[in-house]
């Protein structure tokens, strides 16, 4: 019997337990016509409630002033990640907080715990749209950090490429990458704190590229001078190919190889490719010494061509109707003057083989008067 009796009080207890914790949550609930008529009668029902506004708006208020100052003061990318964590506690908060009840003091809570709430409708909306400016300046800010860290791993693998570079092509492509990275740099927006990262580093960033680049312009000036040269040196090649030539075309092609060598002579010691320059220098001028060589021949082989056939049709007018006993030493003197002169006419030159033709004709013509 006692048994029962108890099973049956347990039983009674718990019911009772139970429907009070029921009332309680529905007192509880976040409805004006019911909070209101229960904060009047009885107060006390509405504790946990009025305890987990409490904690929201203080934890509310905490929040957003961490996050204020993490995302707005922030001295790394990871006081950015916590401010966006604090900014999503706050909007929870916030959230949290039935927006019937700004501005409405439990007076029975507050007399318990000294609450002193503050916080208005438009104190709610300022917090809301505080919290939203700080979400678009995490946003910002996750934006610049990604396009700082891109920008920087472009740049790193720009400076390896550019020590892997077989030629002046691949120099200067990576160069362009180079550039494209500095300008990714140069535009991040300028409240972000991947903007003031970047700038302690820019300096240095620049100064590495200017110095690179301009190797670069030394080298592409030095290859341009030595292009040129060759082109000169092809172009002299070409004009003196199958000699022999008149004293004019070897003077053209001593001018082209002359300008090959004033194109050679602008590389300075301190430029890169002035090895290369050098050796090409040394290579054109003994070319050009080779044409000057020539030119002197054609000029004094024709010279003596010229004077000889003078010489000869002279003789052929004076001695026109032959040569007297008297003047047959002064006729041997003057065909072997001319004789000689015919000798001096050089292999390998414009008037080498008439010479060659008038120097028979002198030597038969000299034998038969010594006869």
């Amino acid at each position: 019997m006692k048994v029962k009796l108890i099973a049956w009080s347990i039983g009674i207890t718990s019911l009772m337990v139970s429907g009070l914790a029921g009332l309680v949550y529905v007192v509880n609930l976040p409805y004006p016509m019911i909070r209101r008529p229960v904060a009047r009668i009885a107060p006390i029902l509405l504790l946990p409630s009025y305890m987990e506004m409490d904690r929201n708006y203080r934890e509310a208020i905490a929040h957003v002033e961490q996050a204020d100052q993490l995302i707005n003061s922030p001295s790394s990318f990871a006081d950015i990640t916590l401010g966006e964590t604090k900014v999503q506690a706050a909007q929870t908060n916030l959230d949290a907080l039935p927006v019937w009840f700004l501005g409405y003091e439990p007076k029975f809570y507050c007399s318990l715990f000294g609450c002193s709430w503050q916080f208005t409708f438009d104190e709610f909306q300022a917090a809301r749209m505080k919290i939203g400016r700080m979400d678009a300046i995490v946003f910002q800010q996750k934006n610049a950090k990604e396009q700082y860290e891109k920008a920087d791993k472009l740049l790193q693998t720009a400076k390896q490429d550019y020590q892997k570079a077989a030629n002046l092509q691949q120099q200067q492509a990576v160069l362009i990458a180079w550039q494209n990275a500095l300008d990714e740099i140069e535009q991040l927006p300028p409240s972000t704190f991947a903007a003031t990262l970047a700038k302690a580093k820019l300096d240095a960033y620049q100064r590495d590229f200017q110095q690179v680049s301009g190797n670069i312009g030394g080298i592409v000036q030095t290859n341009t001078m030595i292009q040129a040269a060759q082109q000169f040196s092809l172009a002299a090649a070409t004009t003196c190919q199958n000699p022999p030539h008149p004293v004019e075309k070897w003077q053209q092609c001593a001018k082209l190889w002359q300008e090959a060598i004033e194109r050679l002579e602008k590389v300075q010691s301190d430029e890169p490719g002035y090895v290369e320059a050098q050796a090409l220098l040394a290579q054109y001028q003994t070319n050009l010494g080779t044409v000057e060589v020539r030119l002197a021949t054609e000029a004094e082989s024709l010279n003596a061509f010229e004077k000889a056939q003078a010489n000869i049709q002279q003789l052929q007018s004076i001695f026109a109707k032959g040569i007297n006993p008297d003047q047959r030493n002064y006729f041997i003197s003057e065909l072997q003057g001319t004789i000689d002169q015919l000798q001096k006419v050089q292999p390998q030159t414009t008037a080498y083989s008439q010479a060659q033709e008038l120097l028979k004709f002198a030597d038969a013509k000299l034998k038969e008067v010594s006869s």
